[in-house]
């Protein structure tokens, strides 16, 4: 499926107007194939199964090739799209590169989806397979997602990793030991490979939840806008906390790493102290935050000098934050990544002065200041006060095609290529700056999870008429959730049975509870 070929010249060359993620990866593989390309977090057997990875990029090939080959002997077509639920383990990197190779479009979904966001999700693109794992802590996510299947016609196949999957599960974990693979067939596809559609992600909008597609060339302008604005030398490792169901995670984690050919340690978010130890343990060049701990992590000493990060990268979920942010005193270089939900990102590296970096409308290019910057957004007003994005990262097309002619929520672009964030915004008088002032009308951010509270609110109206529902501001998280009921404990039960966020649920604990919490 091609979703709109990118002709800006500038995008095209820099982000090698041919290549594929996968393209990427087999360079990175031809050049230091005993290299450690993926390493899981040291605490992985505290969340979910299986001792902790460490996979060269010869190894780790070899398993793309494998889930790949899988995919098509389960009777998948190109471009077949596959639902993709995992912890930020190196499986959820994998998996992403095998979905690819095998001709297919991956659906990454964040971990605390249940299956009222997944049905929703899913059975806006027509999945037809959903793959996820044992369990995610507490969480059974193979059970969910045969709940999910049940509920979606087109999903033919739940596959899983991890151990005692449940019966009618398809195993993907015998992969990492498989000894002869199956045979993977060519993919036969007119046009340019890197113009095809690769990903899809989800945005939380005012209208509802909206599939946001890219292709190839759209993920590698992203992440390539980040990899020159950090610094990123060849062969540089990336520690990162930000999992891979956002574009911002593929842009901020798996493209860079595929561009510097170095180590992707990943790590499950977010505990401090072993963070700390896979710090010095890769001793990466760049780690990859979300934004509001990164100061907290400073002042606890993390990024001392004799660290051997280059670059600390700062993902603000929420950049209507970031103006009010600490002035940055580090040796490491501090790189603030703002986040327009799912539409795009800029990424701007702080000066001397510690201070945030100044962004204004206009081209904004890569690196900045740089004469032979590349072109990687323009951001523009409009008539209602907010930031409209386009460029070579934005989307060019609403998903599914048609979307655009229907009631459904989707993607507005407008005759000149922009797109409405949402995200209010002003400009100061005397610089011209742009300073992001809040979030899209009636959307609640809760660190990576997003949605419309108005549909929460109706949802335990609907199931407990007393009960109350809000969404308070917090420092660290964007919102913290509370809610009051006369019977909290069977109010959070029937709002699990309907399949939500397990955040909304857990707003209604006794006030004890959640104060020891």
């Amino acid at each position: 499926m091609i979703l709109g070929d990118i002709t800006r010249a500038s995008a095209a060359s820099a982000a090698g107007n041919r290549a594929t993620l996968d393209d990427l990866f087999r360079r990175a593989l031809m050049r230091h194939p005993q290299t450690i390309a993926l390493a899981d977090p040291p605490n992985r057997e505290s969340f979910t199964d299986g001792a902790p990875r460490r996979l060269t990029y010869l190894e780790a090939d070899r398993v793309i090739f494998a889930i790949a080959a899988r995919l098509r002997r389960l009777g998948l077509q190109t471009d077949a799209i596959v639902g993709i639920q995992l912890p930020n383990t190196v499986e959820s990197v994998l998996m992403l590169l095998g979905t690819l190779r095998a001709g297919m479009i991956a659906v990454p979904l964040p971990m605390l989806w249940r299956k009222a966001d997944a049905v929703a999700a899913l059975g806006r693109v027509g999945a037809k397979a959903l793959v996820t794992t044992s369990h995610i802590g507490a969480a059974a996510h193979c059970d969910l997602a045969m709940q999910v299947a049940a509920e979606l016609f087109p999903i033919r196949y739940v596959g899983g990793f991890g151990n005692n999957l449940p019966d009618g599960v398809v195993p993907f974990e015998d992969l990492f030991n498989s000894g002869k693979l199956d045979p993977l067939p060519a993919i036969e596809r007119a046009g340019n490979p890197a113009a095809h559609l690769a990903v899809v992600t989800f945005d939380v909008t005012p209208q509802g939840l909206t599939p946001v597609a890219r292709n190839h060339m759209e993920l590698i302008a992203g992440g390539l806008s980040v990899f020159l604005e950090s610094r990123a030398e060849q062969d540089h490792g990336v520690l990162s906390a930000i999992p891979v169901s956002s574009f911002a995670g593929i842009a901020l984690s798996v493209v860079p790493w595929l561009l510097t050919g170095g180590t992707l340690a990943l790590h499950q978010p977010f505990d401090p102290a072993f963070f700390a130890a896979q710090s010095r343990e890769h001793r990466s060049e760049t780690m990859v935050l979300p934004g509001q701990l990164v100061a907290r992590l400073a002042e606890a000493g993390h990024f001392t000098k004799d660290d051997s990060a280059k670059c600390i990268v700062g993902l603000w979920r929420a950049p209507e934050r970031l103006a009010a942010n600490a002035p940055w005193r580090e040796t490491a270089g501090l790189l603030d990544v703002l986040a327009f939900g799912e539409i795009g990102l800029l990424a701007a590296r702080r000066g001397t002065n510690g201070k945030p970096a100044q962004i204004g409308f206009g081209p904004i290019g890569a690196p900045r200041g740089s004469p032979n910057a590349m072109l990687v957004a323009d951001v523009a007003p409009t008539d209602a006060g907010t930031i409209a994005l386009r460029g070579p990262m934005v989307p060019s097309h609403a998903f599914p095609p048609g979307a655009e002619r229907s009631q459904l929520p989707h993607l507005k672009i407008d005759r000149d290529g922009f797109i409405d964030t949402g995200y209010t915004c002003r400009s100061e008088r005397d610089t011209r700056a742009l300073v992001v002032t809040g979030p899209p009308a009636g959307i609640v951010g809760v660190g990576g999870y997003r949605f419309l509270l108005r549909e929460v609110t109706t949802a335990v109206e609907g199931v407990e008429p007393g009960g109350t529902f809000a969404a308070l501001p917090d420092a660290i998280t964007g919102y913290r959730l509370a809610g009051s009921a006369p019977d909290r404990a069977t109010l959070r039960q029937k709002l699990g049975a309907l399949g939500l966020n397990p955040l909304v649920s857990g707003a209604f604990r006794e006030r004890g509870a959640a104060n020891a919490a």
